[in-house]
């Protein structure tokens, strides 16, 4: 386990006490590098794996004709010029889902910048990818390369995909099965906000695949952490995936995951988006991954965080 050190979030600190036997944090590129590249692309996954991510994220929404393809959310108007292409296939709430276009349709559309400041909105011709696609190209530089990154992928509201006649959990983990993805030992954490899928595809699809329940910062939330709740989480699900800004403000959090066996990987630091405790993003990813006992995180720059950990070895 890497030293204590002072911390500027210091109770926090104290408190979070490791339970395992120790093992370097993982870096998870979220969306892949995508404080580089544009979000879930094959660019940005390919720049996050040169780049040394343990862990690469696909979140997962599907297509009208069933296809699992890489999108943040269901809506396509964000990251990509559906409006441009399809200006007639918005519904009344003035926005475009993945789920009204097949396939051939959205491989019509171009990936773009969704954040300002970063890659330029529009620039160069980037394409949103199947599931698929993704995971051969995780698989393929990790023959070329000989590094082993793993898959994370997160299944997108899975309730709006049952209601549209798409449901998730069997599909996903037919993918997951076909790509060699099997058992508890495999280089994968699913991840989902929704904890009816996860308990689902343990308990009813005898699935074994490592699974992060993932918890927002909202108060909503809030009795999900307790110790009793945390506990029933482990039933069927190997970590937890709370907000950063939930980890900072509870001291005892990571405490309380790890005395439930519970993996704690928080969500999302970035760069150019430094919490307000911290002054540097050098500071921050030293108060999780150092001082803050986290098994991992998520974060934009996956570089970054690499070089911070081989640097505080």
């Amino acid at each position: 386990m890497m030293r204590m050190r002072t911390c500027p979030v210091a109770v926090w600190c104290a408190a979070a006490v490791c339970w395992y036997a120790a093992a370097d944090p993982v870096i998870i590129a979220h969306r892949g590098a995508s404080g580089l590249l544009p979000e879930h692309t094959l660019e940005a996954y390919a720049a996050a794996h040169v780049l040394g991510a343990d862990y690469i994220e696909q979140d997962l929404v599907r297509t009208k004709d069933g296809a699992f393809v890489c999108l943040h959310d269901i809506h396509l108007d964000d990251t990509t010029n559906a409006a441009e292409v399809f200006p007639d296939r918005k519904r009344e709430d003035g926005r475009w889902y993945a789920a009204d276009f097949t396939l051939a349709e959205i491989r019509t559309l171009r990936a773009v910048e969704r954040l300002p400041n970063r890659f330029p909105k529009g620039a160069a011709d980037f394409r949103i990818p199947t599931f698929e696609e993704a995971i051969e190209l995780v698989q393929g530089l990790n023959k070329t390369t000989g590094r082993e990154a793993g898959i994370y992928p997160e299944l997108k509201n899975p309730a709006f995909h049952r209601g549209a006649g798409l449901p998730m959990e069997e599909a996903f983990l037919e993918i997951c099965k076909r790509y060699g993805y099997e058992g508890k030992d495999a280089r994968i954490f699913v991840q989902c906000f929704d904890p009816g899928p996860l308990k689902r595809m343990r308990q009813e699809l005898g699935s074994e695949l490592p699974q992060i329940h993932l918890i927002s910062d909202s108060k909503i939330q809030d009795a999900l952490v307790t110790a009793e709740n945390l506990a029933k989480i482990a039933q069927y699900a190997e970590g937890i995936g709370p907000d950063k800004g939930r980890v900072l403000a509870d001291p005892e959090l990571v405490k309380r995951a790890h005395d439930a066996k519970l993996l704690v990987h928080p969500y999302t630091l970035r760069r150019d988006e430094v919490d307000k405790r911290f002054s540097t993003f050098e500071e921050e990813l030293r108060a999780f991954l150092v001082e803050g006992g986290v098994d991992g995180l998520f974060t934009d720059y996956p570089g970054d965080a690499v070089r911070f950990l081989q640097s505080a070895r």
